[in-house]
């Protein structure tokens, strides 16, 4: 089967010449605000439909991979998280890039990129069939305390004050609660208007509280417009860090491989949640947490290999249980069966040469990623030379856009437009805006699992206690919020 597999991808010119074609255009995609790489994929899968399965399989595999890792080119230098994996990259990538440091915050993002996506490949080779057996023994209550777990975020980004940081997740939340409800069908704050209904879009939510409210405070600062003018240059071989000084983050990037994989195998966590946990697991065994946020290439390699370390992990669920682990690989299953392809457990008896097929056209798409991305390098920084009163009209267009696209509706750019007037009060009131988007993100996960366990015991709350993985995660989650607030009493007690 391995021996049909190169003869279909590697030995396949048509084949190798669309996995090219997938990543350049999956790239532009992500590197866009508003665009997604759920979006390429959905505008090339009919074109897939009249092709040979392996050939329209490995375009889908080019724009999946292609659109996952271009965010990180508008997290760097527009500060705008070009995906929601992205989120995380901007932390970081965006203050180095401020400092000069573009080229050298792209070079790393990109060999970072490569890294972590190679890693969750093999791990989708060699291990997929024995990690997919330990989510068969998850269930609501697992999910829950999972997501309560995930949510303890919002105490170690909370910057220095716990009661913003905690106060902007509740408003996340609770902006997570519009629309219809997930178990009983309710219609809960909508004030009768039907766009509603469906709740606010994430892409929405991040083009508003990122793109909007610093393009508004840039407005404001209408000097720093006119003495825009500044050129930035770079002077980078390579991809910007030496061998020796990469492999001296190993332990980041084996943490955020695994924190990748684990989150991309349990499905519906999503690619933001991924990398927001590596960032502050990195920013949590770092030696340093005071620079995290400043501009240092170690929270840029915790979010971009976590980022794309999601790629494979959600695969694995997708390819031996049929199980979508996020609205891209539900569109990739959709793909597959079309072209006659069943993912399960018996995927790799009935459909054996395929599957490898899309494995080594994975380490393919991998790879022309890394030299696409470095090779458009010096026109990616090019874009900071453009002068912003010429760059923040296009980049506001590119978000009324991006966000019409989210579901072609004028009530969305009014959306963006509100929460970036919301976005720019957090800024004055110096209020946190990442607690608000994990608290908004992981909501409707949190909600939907505490209901459905809570059924299954009619209404008793022992199911979170009595089942084991769920009682460990529920145990971190409280170590880490104590962890938290130990370390904020200690900071102001030192003051």
């Amino acid at each position: 089967m391995v021996s049909q597999a190169i003869h279909l991808v590697l030995l396949n010119p048509v084949c190798l010449g669309l996995i090219l074609v997938g990543v350049i255009i999956g790239i532009i995609f992500g590197s866009i605000p508003g665009l997604s790489s759920s979006m390429a994929l959905i505008l090339f899968l009919p074109m897939s439909f009249g092709m040979e399965p392996m050939n329209g399989i490995a375009l889908l595999v080019g724009l999946y991979l292609g659109g996952i890792s271009g965010g990180l080119i508008s997290a760097i230098l527009l500060k705008i998280p070009g995906t929601a994996s992205s989120i995380a990259t901007v932390f970081d990538g965006g203050p180095m890039a401020e400092k000069g440091e573009a080229g050298r915050a792209l070079g790393v993002g990109i060999l970072t990129s490569f890294v972590g996506g190679l890693i969750s490949i093999f791990a989708l080779m060699f291990i997929s069939p024995y990690l997919a057996k330990v989510t068969l023994a998850f269930t609501s209550a697992e999910y829950f305390s999972i997501a309560v777990f995930a949510l303890t975020i919002i105490s170690s980004l909370s910057g220095d004050s716990l009661i913003k940081g905690i106060l902007a997740g509740l408003f996340g939340i609770s902006l997570s609660l519009v629309g219809i409800a997930p178990v009983d069908g309710a219609i809960r704050f909508t004030f009768g208007k039907s766009q509603l209904y469906g709740g606010f879009t994430t892409v929405v939510l991040l083009i508003g509280l990122y793109a909007v409210t610093d393009i508004i405070r840039t407005g404001f600062e209408r000097r720093h417009i006119i003495n825009s003018q500044t050129k930035y240059t770079y002077n980078l071989k390579g991809y910007g860090i030496g061998p020796k000084e990469y492999l001296a983050h190993w332990r980041n990037i084996i943490q955020s491989a695994l924190i990748g994989l684990g989150i991309g195998i349990l499905p519906g966590i999503g690619g933001s949640t991924s990398s927001l946990l590596a960032y502050t697991a990195a920013k949590s065994t770092s030696k340093y947490p005071e620079k995290f946020g400043t501009g240092i290439v170690d929270g840029l390699i915790a979010s971009e290999t976590a980022n794309n370390a999601l790629i494979g992990g959600s695969l694995i669920p997708l390819i031996t249980m049929g199980i979508p682990g996020n609205v891209a690989t539900a569109i990739f299953l959709g793909g597959l069966t079309i072209h006659g392809i069943s993912p399960g457990p018996l995927v790799f008896t009935k459909s054996g040469q395929y599957i490898y097929g899309i494995f080594i056209a994975l380490l393919v798409a991998n790879v022309f990623m890394l030299i696409c991305e470095r090779a458009g390098l010096r026109m990616f920084v090019k874009l900071l030379d453009i002068p912003k009163y010429f760059l923040l009209p296009v980049v506001m267009v590119c978000c009324v856009v991006g966000a019409y696209c989210a579901n072609f509706s004028i009530f969305d750019v009014w959306c963006v437009a509100v929460f970036g007037l919301i976005g720019l009060g957090f800024k004055y009131l110096k209020v946190p805006s990442t607690p608000m988007i994990i608290g908004f993100i992981l909501g409707p996960m949190t909600e939907e699992n505490f209901r459905q366990a809570l059924m299954q015991t009619g209404g008793s709350p022992s199911i979170f206690f009595t089942r084991p993985i769920s009682l460990i995660f529920l145990l971190i989650a409280a170590a880490s919020v104590a962890m938290t607030i130990r370390k904020q009493v200690k900071a102001v007690r030192s003051k």
